[in-house]
């Protein structure tokens, strides 16, 4: 049986992270039997999450739950796909997880209200007396590691642009269609809709929202996968 490890449900949303939703979607796009745990991060094998056990195997990270789970029980989400539509969502997925996301994170965590509301939240089971030193150095770590990324580097309004060209190119290639390939969903699109829900997430006002805004078909999307996937947060 596989196990889930996830944070649960944050901000509104049935995952703060745009990659627990990735995997969890992929999953049940699979059909696959499975539980959720929320919490693990003290097993997980990387310090990050999500990551699942199948009976005794853990595997961390999104791209290598998925790339298991497809070995382990024969399973192609991109079945329907041509090799040249693969190699595109292989590249949609690197735009939207190595750079998008990173646009996603510096809205939560480099703007003072958006962090209050958001992602100080994930320190409030730390001791009273530690918890605000132990905030404070998380968000800095976060931010040290945006500076190293480079989106640290830039104003808000310079994140924001990049933001809106993965937004629009991400319309494009969704234009007319109810998937990002035609009228049955693959893996690409889980990925594509953790990204779209986190950065759509009405609870964090930014530019960067305002960018992914512009485009209702992307919005749409975004709806249209919830009310499959997670049909409580419709």
């Amino acid at each position: 049986m596989i196990t889930l490890y996830s944070f649960g449900p944050f901000f509104g949303l049935p995952e703060p992270s745009p990659f627990t939703m990735k995997t969890e979607v992929q999953l049940k796009m699979a059909g696959l039997a499975y539980a959720s745990e929320h919490g693990g991060l003290d097993r997980a094998p990387k310090h990050k999450l999500p990551f699942i056990d199948d009976d005794g195997t853990l595997v961390a990270d999104s791209t290598f739950i998925r790339a298991y789970i497809e070995k382990t029980y024969a399973v192609d989400l991109d079945r329907h796909l041509s090799a040249q539509q693969k190699a595109q969502a292989w590249a949609i997925e690197r735009m939207l997880e190595d750079h998008l996301y990173w646009a996603v994170v510096h809205a939560r965590w480099s703007d003072d209200e958006n962090f209050k509301k958001g992602p100080a939240q994930f320190f409030d089971a730390a001791p009273e007396a530690m918890r605000g030193a132990i905030r404070d150095q998380g968000r800095q770590n976060v931010m040290t590691t945006l500076q190293g990324q480079g989106f640290g580097r830039h104003a808000r309004e310079e994140v924001a642009g990049l933001a809106r060209r993965s937004f629009d190119a991400l319309s494009v290639q969704l234009d007319g269609k109810p998937y990002l390939f035609g009228e049955q969903p693959s893996g690409v699109d889980a990925t594509a809709f953790g990204l779209l829900a986190s950065a759509l997430c009405p609870l964090f006002d930014s530019q960067v929202r305002e960018a992914a805004q512009a485009n209702t078909n992307l919005i749409a999307f975004r709806d249209r996968m919830m009310a499959n996937y997670y049909p409580n947060f419709a």
